[in-house]
Formats: C-alpha cells, sequence, structure tokens
C-alpha cells in the first residue's frame, strides 16, 4: 500500500495541511522500539473533508474526538492519522470494570523488586504517540479524573508516589464514541471541551465502491456495485429501524469478500460476516431476504473477483 500522504495527495487535501503533516514527521523521531507501533493501515478512509478537518486539529495540537453511528470508519481513521503523522499508537479500549491503575500503571514484582508498570496512558504522554481511546463514553469515573488530567491544556499528570508526567509535545489523543451500546453514557462537559469533536458522517456510495476495488482490485466492477447497493439497503432498514444495526458492519462485509476469495460462496460468506451478526431468528430471516434479493447465494469465486 502506497505511503499515507501519497493518497492524501491523490485524494486532494490541502497542500497546506500535507506539509505540516510532514513538517510533524521531521521534526519528532521515535524511539526505535516504538516503531512497530506504527500502524500499516489495512484499509484506507476515504472522505477529503473529513481528512483535512482531523489533520487541522491534530496539527493545532488539539485532541480530536471521533462521535458516530456504526460503520462509519472511525477507527480507520483512527490508524490512517496514525500513518500518516508516523507515529506509534497505545490502544485503549474502554469498559466498565476499567480502572486508574490500567491506564496509568501499578507496582508489580518482578521476582527480584517491586517495580512501577507503566500503563498505555502514561507510555503515550511520556515517549509520545497517539493514544487511541475507543469508546469513551464508556469509562467510569475513576478512569475519566485519569483523562482529565492526561487531556488538560498544562498536559501534565500527577502519579501518586511518582513524579509528575509532562505530556510530550507531540503526543495527541483520539477518542472515540458510539451512542447507543449497552454502558455507553454522556460525556460530561470537562470531558468534551478539551476535544475538538468530528462527526463521522456515513460513506457515500462511491468511496465505499472506491474502498473495496482498492482493497480488492480484482473484483468484478458490477458485482462490486452490486455489493454497494447490498450495504445502503442494510443501511436503510436500519435507519428505519426494520433491523437493528447488528448487520450493518462495515468490516463484516470486507471480511465475507477475503472468505470469498478463500472458495466460500457468496451465501456462505455474507451469512456468516453479515446475517449471524444479529441472534435474533426473525431479524436473520430479515436480513437473509435483502441479502439474497441483491446477491445469489451460490456466486463464487470466479464470478466475485472476475473482470
Amino acid at each position: 500500500m502506497k505511503d499515507t500522504l501519497a493518497f492524501l495527495r491523490e485524494e486532494g487535501v490541502s497542500a497546506d495541511l500535507i506539509a505540516g503533516v510532514e513538517a510533524f514527521r521531521n521534526t519528532y523521531s521515535m524511539k526505535e522500539k516504538y516503531r512497530d507501533r506504527i500502524p500499516v493501515p489495512s484499509y484506507r478512509y476515504y472522505g477529503k473533508d473529513v481528512w483535512e478537518r482531523a489533520l487541522a486539529a491534530l496539527l493545532s495540537g488539539r485532541n480530536l474526538l471521533l462521535s458516530g453511528p456504526k460503520a462509519t470508519g472511525k477507527n480507520v481513521l483512527c490508524e490512517n492519522l496514525a500513518a500518516a503523522f508516523a507515529m506509534p499508537v497505545w490502544n485503549v479500549s474502554f469498559h466498565i470494570n476499567m480502572d486508574a491503575t490500567y491506564l496509568i500503571g501499578t507496582d508489580t514484582f518482578d521476582g527480584e523488586k517491586v517495580t512501577f508498570r507503566p500503563g498505555p496512558i502514561y507510555l503515550c504522554a511520556k515517549e509520545g504517540g497517539f493514544g487511541v481511546l475507543d469508546e469513551i463514553n464508556m469509562a467510569k469515573n475513576e478512569s475519566l479524573a485519569v483523562l482529565h488530567s492526561a487531556l488538560d491544556f498544562r498536559r501534565a499528570i500527577d502519579v501518586p508516589g511518582y513524579d509528575l508526567i509532562r505530556v510530550k509535545p507531540e503526543t495527541r489523543f483520539i477518542g472515540t464514541m458510539n451512542y447507543g451500546y449497552a454502558g455507553t453514557r454522556e460525556l460530561n462537559e470537562a470531558l468534551s471541551s478539551r476535544f475538538a469533536v468530528l462527526s463521522m458522517p456515513e460513506i457515500g456510495s462511491a468511496d465505499l465502491e472506491r474502498l473495496i476495488m482498492n482493497s480488492f482490485p480484482t473484483m468484478n466492477t458490477k458485482i462490486c456495485g452490486q455489493f454497494v447497493k447490498l450495504f445502503e439497503e442494510l443501511l436503510l432498514k436500519t435507519q428505519k429501524a426494520e433491523i437493528s444495526d447488528r448487520a450493518l458492519d462495515l468490516r463484516g462485509l470486507l471480511d465475507a469478500f477475503s472468505l470469498i476469495e478463500q472458495g466460500l460462496t457468496a451465501g456462505q460468506a455474507l451469512e456468516m460476516c453479515i446475517v449471524n451478526k444479529t441472534f435474533d431468528a426473525y431479524e436473520r430471516t430479515l436480513i437473509t431476504d435483502v441479502v439474497r434479493s441483491r446477491i445469489p447465494a451460490e456466486m463464487g469465486r470466479g464470478e466475485v473477483f472476475g473482470n
């Protein structure tokens, strides 16, 4: 896959913003031991306006919050942004049992002595890099106290019993959130004010087709169009509340193509990666009807990947 900056130039992203990213890369270099944390994106994020807003926020020193429904590419954009800036990533997936010791670190016995084992927020702040805070609206109060310090304009974290940690100038935090999942809640004002918030749009049909063809360049273009229409129909039924959003899984659709490449029929692959994502029998029947009305179940690798 081509370098992310080359991709951004092809997408027509502002030359000034790309120059800013290049200057960032030249200013901040990573330790060799963290280079394997710099992501190599499996998929590109398509959307010039979103790219420009996100790059401008990060270049200005702001932390970024990506808010939007399922299948809008929040995590894909996070990965692509880190690749663009050539920054290592520390991922934190929030859940209701996560506490401050996981984020900052804790004392541990290494067999000889008690030492401090740093957590992902500590390492991201101290070493420099991008901290991806996935489903940040699931964070409980103890975790929020750590985030308030890390994201504050003073850029310092006071770890009890240890030195004050100064957040390095190249460190950025990118949060993602999706309302409606179990355990999520509204972000408090103190936390949301520490982010520039980007509302993620649903992927358009043209961008989805480009994403699929870029990821699977041997796919039959007409068949690709049928899969795009299938995704649009699932999206429409989700918006009308005729089905839940479990089947609206862009990652699942791309996974289905990989299974078809391995020899499964389109029906088998879509059943595993789309239909069976819901566990309600009636809803599975509805989704199956949508899939079969657009994609023949017996369609095989030769038809999908033959131009």
